[in-house]
């Protein structure tokens, strides 16, 4: 059922659209694996994604972005890629995956799928070929194969540290059992880091993207974008390091391959977006990757990690609009994903900052604060210029789940030695209905008492509150205050892309202006305050007392433009 969606007249109408529609978008992040499940096995698939777009709909989101949802080992959830033209049998068919995009685009939702460029799996074939052909094998060239250093070549060939910390090179072992050369792996050794120097490897994922793009898909997200290029010579991480001059990071000859991706993307009929993960701290580096030849936009991670904090979130809003600027392009905006402290519990901290460093068991959290800064946080971040993405559940205000330690499977959680409780906890499947586990997340089993199977995560008791069924008809919701921003926000041509207006306000408080008649105030510090002049009360996240607006709390106003 493939279309060649090159040809403008084959190209559904919903898909073309808006050009400019990437801009303002809301776009809904689903983990496959713990969204829906249709079959009653426990783990998520597409068929599950499909019974729920009507959700998706109502609750008014204008794209979905899915992580990998290719075959995979799943070392990794899903990005150790080994097949990267199929789906990933637990959760579905490619045919399935073709259903979901015409489906949803007939509902007006777009589909962004996840591409992991810097790596493979190491079940993918071009690796299995590499370890079976041997050194010096040109099948060796499309990864960093390498001798170790020392008399025997027993030491790593750099000092590198992974991304999940620990080493970044493993030692293979040759056919007749002796040591043989070492792979790089910025991640996992499960994950061999491709050598983008090689093309070969620039080919194939330019084909990639044709396949999906032909597919109807309208953007990809691409991980770890940064990381492509490595320095041939393998040099030790200077301790200053110079702009471009990082042996694994950021590299000059990285926008090489992202301007050929633009092209292809620019060729097929409707906006394609390239969605960039760029963690680079240096703002004009940044913004180097959203030039108007390469990525549309690009994850505003600064803003996330920030703790809740008026001057912190009023110097992240300022350096990000500032950092997109000189390219025009967008900024995004984020509370989480799949890798990050859901807000509630992130919020109910006394560090209500996110660092990875920082994650450990037993964290103290206030969950009555951090929900309801969590939802001062959703209409703040809905009412800032640009595209809003949504992780799954956060729409549910649905904490960290704190899992028992023999149900993880994260390597972050390993690789730290069991100090860090990875990122599982945000990863636990949704709470559709009902009162005990699963929630509807799968269809009642066959049995006398209609027990599915367990989710492939356990599900906390506590969630029996926190369902869609038990949000969608209550007004002091969580899903309810999202429903109804993202219905304001479309409706609001002053909401969305555009510009921003700081106005004056107390110490700790945010309040700006978008366009000529939206007002944003959100309360940060420990006291009421008083509104601005305005007409009316769009939404707030808590009730006013007194006609004055509580801590923790953002109102959006309109005032006479």
């Amino acid at each position: 059922m493939t279309m060649p969606l090159a040809d403008p007249a084959t190209v559904p109408p919903a898909l073309v659209g808006d050009p400019l529609w990437w801009r303002s978008a809301v776009i809904y992040q689903v983990y496959v694996r713990s969204f829906a499940d249709s079959d009653g096995d426990g783990t998520g698939d597409l068929r599950g994604v499909r019974s729920r777009l009507g959700y998706l709909k109502e609750l008014g989101v204008d794209a979905l972005w899915f992580n990998p949802w290719y075959p995979s080992p799943l070392a990794d959830g899903g990005y150790d890629v080994s097949d990267y033209r199929d789906i990933h049998p637990s959760f579905g068919t490619l045919e399935d995956a073709e259903l979901l995009i015409s489906e949803a685009l007939e509902l007006g939702i777009r589909t962004i799928i996840d591409i992991v460029p810097n790596h493979v799996s190491s079940e993918h074939a071009w690796f299995r070929a590499a370890l079976a052909a041997g050194p010096g094998s040109p099948e060796r060239e499309r990864f960093w194969f390498h001798p170790g250093k020392g008399p025997n070549g027993d030491e790593m060939p750099t000092g590198w540290v992974s991304n999940f910390q620990g080493d970044t090179w493993t030692r293979t072992t040759n056919p007749d059992g002796t040591p043989g050369e070492w792979y790089l792996h910025l991640f996992t050794p499960e994950q061999p880091d491709l050598n983008w120097n090689h093309p070969d490897v620039r080919r194939e994922h330019e084909e990639i993207l044709r396949f999906w793009f032909d597919r109807g898909v309208a953007g990809v997200r691409i991980d770890s974008a940064g990381l492509l290029i490595k320095d041939p010579a393998l040099p030790e991480v200077p301790e200053v390091v110079e702009p471009g001059g990082h042996p694994t990071e950021d590299r000059d000859e990285v926008h090489e391959v992202y301007r050929a991706w633009r092209g292809i993307a620019d060729s097929y009929a409707g906006t394609r977006v390239l969605v960039g993960e760029v963690w680079v701290p240096d703002a004009a580096r940044f913004a180097a990757y959203l030039r108007p030849d390469e990525m549309h936009t690009a994850f505003n991670f600064d803003f996330m990690a920030r703790p809740w904090d008026a001057a912190e979130l009023r110097a992240s809003i300022d350096l990000m609009l500032a950092a997109h600027a000189p390219v025009g392009a967008p900024s995004t905006w984020v509370l989480s994903n799949h890798d990050v402290t859901r807000p509630v519990t992130r919020y109910g901290r006394e560090d209500s900052s996110f660092a990875f460093v920082r994650k450990r068991f037993g964290t103290p959290t206030d969950l009555e604060l951090g929900t309801r800064r969590a939802r001062a946080a959703a209409l703040l971040t809905a009412a800032l210029p640009g595209s809003l993405y949504l992780y799954q559940g956060d729409e549910l205000g649905l904490p960290e789940a704190e899992l028992p330690r023999e149900v993880l499977e994260d390597p972050m959680h390993f690789r730290s030695g069991g100090v860090d409780p990875g990122r599982d906890g945000c990863r636990v499947p949704l709470p559709w209905r009902g009162t005990r586990e699963p929630f509807g997340f799968s269809p009642d089993g066959p049995g006398p008492d209609g027990d599915a199977a367990a989710p492939w995560l356990p599900q906390p008791a506590e969630w029996a509150a926190l369902t869609v069924q038990a949000q969608q008809a209550d007004p002091g919701s969580m899903l309810w205050l999202y429903r109804q921003a993202l219905r304001i926000r479309k409706r609001e041509a002053a909401l969305g892309d555009g510009s921003l207006t700081w106005l004056e306000s107390e110490p700790d408080a945010l309040v700006f202006q978008r366009g000529d008649d939206i007002v944003n105030v959100t309360n940060l510090g420990d006291r009421p305050i008083a509104l601005p002049d305005h007409e009316s009360i769009l939404l707030s996240s808590t009730p006013l007392v007194g006609g004055l607006l509580p801590p923790d709390s953002t109102a959006w106003l309109h005032r006479s433009a």
